[in-house]
């Protein structure tokens, strides 16, 4: 099967693409931080680095009859739940999911998959849900949808993901089943990754022990040293705060004369602040930098790697750009074991 990623970002899908054995040929990301991560990490295929409004179309060389598949997510932020300020039809951002319909009407895929957050089920009660199944049952194709919590599928973060799933030969695909029987934790994903302070910059390091956990394994494969081990480096007094917060704790945690700068504390969204838990799978990897998010043991936010880790991506996958381009590239990426599984459900029924 032929890929088409767009919308790409770093590449989560594909890496979830290619795990499930497709050949993704093109990808298009308008970010270049993003797409320099992406042709960094897939050498044999083409990324486009352009506004997708500006692709008018997309050659992918002779076709020996396999089947097409057109996946990617446009943005987000739109249709979250934690957005309530834009989260409505007047947000030219909820729109572009226009743009993605127009690359399935010029390629006429087989397959299609279109990703987003679970809060585009709820944005103006299920509009652009229903839009979606509109124009696609216009163009022929046979869709369905279904809403999955990566943590089922091996990712150790607790991320829920809307799927929409079109094919045009009439073939329905329904959610796959868990592919686990326990949730991966926060330890079982973090415990082998070299020890870092607040504020570490090195690219790469050795694994901290040679006896990691069975996920670990997967993600480690053959590689004897990681990358990534970038850590924001926070200031003594929110270090101060850190020290307060158990694991599974959050602001809530810190004494009051500690968050004097906030003006009203108890505003602040139950992830901020928040201290990992080691025997249970993460909270959502998000924009983890700006949420405070605190490493399970230290005291200190997490490294691109081991953000990386909770998202399933395997360590030989190396992200680019600056620390904060790093940062938002591995929280706006979709898990690729949750993609992959995704992707094997509709190779099954295919």
């Amino acid at each position: 099967m032929i890929g088409i990623d767009i919308f790409a970002g770093a590449g989560g899908l594909s890496v979830g693409a290619g795990l499930a054995g497709i050949d993704v040929r093109i990808a298009v990301e308008s970010d270049p931080h993003a797409a320099a991560t992406f042709a960094h990490n897939h050498t044999e295929t083409k990324v486009i680095c352009k506004d997708i409004r500006k692709v008018k179309e997309l050659s992918f060389g002779n076709r020996n009859h396999e089947p097409v598949i057109v996946f990617g997510g446009p943005p987000c932020q739109g249709f979250s739940t934690s957005n309530q300020k834009t989260r409505n039809s007047e947000n030219p951002n909820n729109w572009l999911f226009r743009e993605f319909i127009r690359i399935v009407r010029l390629v006429r895929p087989e397959w299609v998959v279109f990703e987003n957050v679970r809060g585009i089920l709820e944005t103006e009660g299920g509009f652009f849900v229903s839009k979606l199944a509109e124009e696609f049952q216009r163009l022929g194709y046979t869709s369905s949808y279904f809403v999955l919590n990566a943590a089922d599928y091996g990712v150790p973060q607790k991320r829920n993901r809307f799927f929409f799933v079109a094919n045009l030969n009439g073939i329905s695909v329904q959610p796959p089943e868990p592919t686990i029987k326990s949730h991966v934790t926060v330890k079982q994903a973090l415990s082998d990754l070299p020890e870092l302070a607040n504020g570490a910059l090195v690219n790469t390091l050795p694994y901290k022990h040679n006896n990691p956990s069975r996920y670990a394994r997967q993600l480690r494969g053959e590689q004897i040293v990681s990358s990534n081990h970038y850590v924001t480096k926070n200031a003594p007094h929110i270090v101060d705060r850190f020290r307060y917060v158990p694991q599974g704790g959050n602001w809530a945690d810190i004494p009051d004369q500690l968050m004097r700068n906030y003006k009203d504390r108890s505003r602040c969204h139950t992830g901020i602040y928040h201290r990992l838990a080691d025997n249970s799978p993460s909270v959502v990897i998000g924009n983890y930098r700006k949420n405070m998010l605190i490493h399970p043991i230290c005291d200190r936010g997490l490294s691109v790697r081991e953000a990386a880790r909770l998202q399933s991506f395997p360590d030989w996958f190396e992200f680019q750009g600056s620390i904060g381009f790093q940062q938002q590239q591995v929280g706006n990426a979709v898990p690729p074991f949750l993609a992959k599984a995704v992707f094997e459900q509709i190779i099954n029924a295919g």
